[in-house]
């Protein structure tokens, strides 16, 4: 077996954006920053986490070169080109190949449920319209679940598609090509999911949402993979279990982003209205994780 070329730790970067929703870049350079800081120099770029239904293709080209300048071209960046139909993904691929990315995450179509045939031709000319290397996302929360078999045919397929970033917190797939497909390349995208893959051998790596503002917790994590019936494995999957409890009462995006302005990265700012009672629940979020881990908590930090 020859060494696989995506794996370890991704960050699922947050798209940080200003009251107008124009992209803060600086609040994006200072947050790839916080993160090289931490060790973590491997980032997912216009994912879910980084709410990618909101980003146009100027807005991720932005993006793409200002992580770049930020990490001073060192960071290997998986790139999200999540689309409503096949054209405008191809043209965010496009964009991405531009910018010499590392790989595409490959979501399926969003809105309209779909066949298992039609996510199969979506993802083969998608694939055919670029070089890069793709990883297929299962993200079912939003899109069309994609299946075991399909995902299998189409990583036997075709070449440039390499394996699967499987958001559905199911390590179903994942399993399935561990044993059908042992060269795949396959990622948890859903932070949950990431403890019971590492224990049972199912994946190479995780692209991670809760990683773009608590790498700590991670890191940890993913660097007892081998220990993983020792008690700092099951105490660091027991702190992350707590976190992810504390963002299920958010949309994601939503959730991570009063996290990053606990921990002084910048003010979030979001695409639609927020209410006083989610207001409310962002100050007892904010609150329990001061409590909860205060020494990554700044003494004092950004006013809301």
């Amino acid at each position: 077996m020859t060494a696989k070329p995506i794996t370890g730790v991704y960050a699922a970067l947050l798209t940080p954006r200003g009251e107008d929703q124009t992209i803060d870049l600086e609040a994006l350079k200072n947050l790839v920053q916080f993160l090289m800081r931490h060790g973590v120099t491997s980032y997912a770029i216009n994912g879910a986490t980084g709410e990618f239904c909101l980003t146009t293709p100027a807005e991720l080209q932005s993006i793409l070169a200002t992580v770049k300048q930020a990490t001073n071209g060192c960071a290997e960046i998986l790139c999200g080109v999540g689309a409503a139909g096949t054209q405008l993904a191809i043209e965010l691929a496009a964009v991405a190949e531009a910018e010499a990315v590392k790989g595409l995450l490959l979501p399926m179509p969003y809105f309209f449920p779909y066949q298992q045939e039609d996510l199969d031709l979506f993802s083969r000319a998608v694939a055919a319209s670029t070089s890069l290397p793709i990883l297929l996302y299962n993200l079912p929360q939003f899109t069309s679940g994609l299946e075991k078999e399909t995902v299998l045919k189409l990583v036997q397929d075709v070449p440039n598609i390499l394996g699967i970033k499987d958001s559905s917190g199911s390590i179903e797939i994942l399993s399935h090509l561990t044993r059908h497909a042992p060269d795949a390349c396959r990622m948890v995208g859903n932070d949950s999911a990431l403890a019971p893959a590492l224990q049972q051998g199912v994946c190479d790596g995780v692209v991670s949402g809760v990683a773009c503002v608590l790498p700590e917790a991670i890191l940890a994590l993913y660097s007892e993979r081998r220990n993983f019936a020792s008690a700092s494995f099951g105490n660091a999957a027991h702190r992350l279990d707590e976190f992810i409890d504390q963002l299920n009462h958010f949309p994601t995006p939503w959730g991570l982003k009063f996290i990053a302005e606990t921990r002084g990265l910048f003010k979030p700012h979001f695409a639609q209205p927020v209410t006083a009672h989610r207001l409310e629940q962002s100050e007892a979020l904010t609150a329990w994780f001061a409590s909860w881990a205060p020494a990554l908590v700044p003494a004092i930090s950004n006013a809301r």
